[in-house]
């Protein structure tokens, strides 16, 4: 039997960051070893189902005194992406990033530490697998409209927009398209951002609810028909298994792999 890939999780306090632990003490191939969160109050995190307890950390750098591990989850905030991928690559460790909001200098970099480290990288601003396909079939039809909108709504919480989903989608379709969609502003707005932001002519509508978790509509337009897209999330289950899967093969690759929609095949 082969030893279990081993996990540190990177926000693992947080919501996604709980779902992601969980998920991994249910598979018998992956193995929960190291837990960081800035609010960690204690030194270990429990497992689930009586499992036992990991090590907890305030800090990567504390977390990484014993053993290292396989793979690095991070589901934490962009300003603390960065420096800890910085790290996990210099020692050695695999990344899964779910963490939106990253720059194009930001994936840039990644891609970098990638190749100067040789290891592989798995960054995907969402890991439903349903939200991959949604975005495969947006591509397919970018190329046969001219107009298009998308309306993201996610929780109150939320701390940026438009989401890291519906930025991605917009760029994918543009980039499907081979150029940039027709906009079309109103002559007078009378409140200001009301038309949404845009993005290479996509105009982007971001909704932010308590009741709402992640969901996504993409409008595409031509003479006398529209086409609507829309995924929903339930709950954050729905991450785990494209979570699961990067884990399992990003240990495969040396490099950047950008999208969940790559390890789909789409």
């Amino acid at each position: 039997m082969t030893h279990p890939i081993t996990v540190l999780v990177h926000g693992a306090l947080g919501r996604m960051g709980n779902e992601v632990i969980t998920a991994l003490c249910h598979d018998p191939e992956l193995k929960p070893v190291a837990a960081v969160d800035l609010r960690a109050q204690s030194e270990y995190l429990t497992l689930p189902q009586g499992l036992g307890q990991i090590p907890l950390s305030t800090t990567l750098e504390g977390a990484l005194t014993n053993d290292i591990p396989n793979v690095a989850v991070d589901f934490t905030t962009a300003e603390a992406v960065m420096p800890a991928a910085r790290l996990a690559a210099k020692n050695h460790i695999n990344l899964v990033i779910g963490t939106t909001g990253l720059t194009t200098a930001d994936l840039e970099e990644i891609e970098d530490l990638c190749q100067s480290y040789e290891v592989g990288a798995v960054v995907a601003p969402n890991f439903s697998q349903g939200a991959a396909i949604a975005l495969h079939l947006a591509k397919v039809a970018a190329k046969h409209f001219d107009f298009a909108e998308i309306i993201e709504l996610h929780h109150e919480g939320k701390a940026d927009a438009p989401s890291g989903t519906a930025i991605a989608t917009a760029k994918e379709m543009v980039a499907a398209k081979g150029r940039d969609f027709s906009h079309s502003p109103s002559l007078r707005e009378s409140l200001k951002g009301s038309r949404g932001a845009e993005l290479g002519g996509v105009a982007l509508h971001s909704i932010r609810l308590p009741g709402l978790m992640a969901h996504q509509e993409v409008i595409l337009g031509a003479q006398g028909e529209t086409l609507r897209l829309r995924h929903d999330t339930i709950n954050r289950g729905c991450y785990m298994p494209g979570v699961i899967l990067a884990i399992k093969e990003v240990v495969k690759i040396k490099g950047m792999i950008s999208g969940l929609d790559k390890l789909l095949g789409l």
